[in-house]
């Protein structure tokens, strides 16, 4: 299950590129490879890589000041692409926990939540004073309070909005199947009284196992 995530302090990546695609994020080459230990050297491969494999040092995700970034603010449109689930998978492994940016791809910003990521949506013009404060501070620090809901860099606070659902998994560290099982109890008693009133139901039930 993913871990909890209620407050985070954590250096941010200022990534200054709008419409980072999954492609970029996960070269097709590499998007069926088994997620496991070293997952996060896919991330953005051909960019963070030279061609003898060395890192590139001219690439934001290289510069020592973000070496334990676990916080990364994009332009609009990050994520966009095809439906790469990989591409959420190599974020978490890199350690990145939380993703800010004006908008995301739609089935990348859902993918996030499954995977225990908080992607937090802010208007444009906030997103622009957020870079503006990080850009020149390297290796500066961003807060942020899931149960406030809101994110925080020296003097800058933003509020930002995420679903009940969305919230609650987050801050319990539960994933979609684990939500459904803390309603077991009631899932029970429906069925029990379902199939009294319906017992054919529960022969049929019994009959394809």
């Amino acid at each position: 299950m993913p871990e909890p995530l209620t407050l985070l302090t954590a250096v941010a990546i200022p990534f200054d590129e709008p419409n980072i695609d999954t492609d970029q994020m996960v070269p097709a080459r590499f998007s069926k490879l088994p997620i496991g230990p070293g997952h996060e050297r896919v991330l953005f491969h051909d960019r963070r890589f030279l061609p003898d494999g060395s890192p590139n040092p001219e690439f934001v995700f290289n510069r020592p000041e973000y070496r334990d970034a676990k916080i990364l603010v994009a332009r609009r449109n990050f994520g966009i692409g095809s439906s790469r689930e990989s591409a959420v998978m190599s974020v978490w492994s890199f350690g990145l926990r939380v993703l800010v940016a004006p908008s995301f791809g739609d089935i990348f910003y859902n993918n996030c939540f499954k995977r225990g990521l908080l992607p937090i949506r802010l208007a444009e013009e906030e997103v622009d004073r957020l870079f503006a404060w990080l850009l020149p501070r390297p290796g500066a620090p961003v807060r942020i309070d899931l149960p406030a809901q809101t994110l925080m860099a020296d003097a800058l606070c933003f509020s930002f909005a995420v679903s009940g659902v969305h919230k609650t998994c987050l801050v319990q560290g539960l994933d979609e199947v684990s939500v459904t099982e803390t309603h077991r109890p009631q899932i029970e008693a429906f069925e029990s009284t379902y199939y009294d009133e319906f017992p054919w139901l529960a022969d049929q039930l019994e009959k394809a196992r």
